[in-house]
C-alpha cells in the first residue's frame, strides 16, 4: 500500500468509534444491581418490621405481667411499635412507587438509584434509632437497680451496635454513589452522541 492509501484508511478509522459499550451487557449489569438493591431493601424492611414489632410486644407483655415495671419499659414498647409501623408504611409507599419507572436501561438505573437512596435513608434511620432505644434501655436497667457493671455492659453493646450500623450505612452510600457515577457517565456519553 502506498502512504496515501494508508492515510485514508487511518483518517476513516479516526472518524469512527473504535470502541463501544455493549448495551445489553450493561443493561444486564444494571438489572443485577437493581435486583440486589431490591433484595437487600426488602430483607432490611422485613427484619426491622418484625424485630421492632416483636420487641414492642415483648416489652408490653413484660409491663403487663410485672406490676413493678418501670415507666421506661412502656416508652420502649411504644417507641419500637411506632418504629415498626413507620417501616411498614414506608415499605408500602416504596412498593407503590416502583411502578413509575420505565423498563429501559435508563429507567432501570433510575429505579436502582431510587431503591439505593431509600436503603441509605433507612440505614441512617436505623442507626439513629439506636440512640432512643439505647437511652430507654439504659434508663430501664438503671431504674431497676442493676449493678453499674450491667449498665456499662449494656452501654457497650449499644456503642458496638452504633459502630456496626455506621459501617453498614457507609456500604450502602458507596453502592449508591457507584450507581450515580454510572448514571452520570451514561448521561454524559448520551449528550456527547447527540449532534450539535
Amino acid at each position: 500500500m502506498e502512504f496515501e492509501e494508508m492515510k485514508k484508511i487511518w483518517d476513516s478509522q479516526n472518524n469512527e468509534v473504535l470502541y463501544g459499550i455493549n448495551e445489553k451487557a450493561l443493561h444486564n449489569r444494571i438489572l443485577s444491581k437493581k435486583r440486589q438493591a431490591n433484595h437487600i431493601t426488602n430483607a432490611t424492611e422485613l427484619i426491622l418490621i418484625v424485630t421492632n414489632a416483636t420487641m414492642g410486644c415483648v416489652f408490653l407483655g413484660i409491663s403487663f405481667t410485672k406490676p413493678s415495671t418501670n415507666s421506661f419499659v412502656y416508652l420502649l414498647a411504644a417507641w419500637t411499635l411506632a418504629s415498626a409501623l413507620y417501616m411498614l408504611v414506608s415499605r408500602t409507599r416504596r412498593r407503590k412507587a416502583d411502578g413509575r419507572f420505565d423498563r429501559s436501561m435508563h429507567g432501570d438505573l433510575k429505579h436502582a438509584i431510587s431503591v439505593a437512596t431509600y436503603q441509605v435513608r433507612i440505614s441512617l434511620l436505623g442507626r439513629w434509632n439506636i440512640l432512643p432505644i439505647g437511652i430507654l434501655v439504659l434508663l430501664s436497667v438503671w431504674d431497676s437497680g442493676k449493678s453499674i457493671w450491667v449498665t456499662l455492659a449494656v452501654l457497650g453493646i449499644f456503642v458496638l451496635a452504633s459502630f456496626a450500623a455506621g459501617w453498614e450505612h457507609r456500604i450502602y452510600q458507596r453502592k449508591k454513589r457507584e450507581l450515580e457515577m454510572l448514571q452520570n457517565k451514561l448521561e454524559s456519553e448520551d449528550s456527547g452522541d447527540r449532534p450539535s
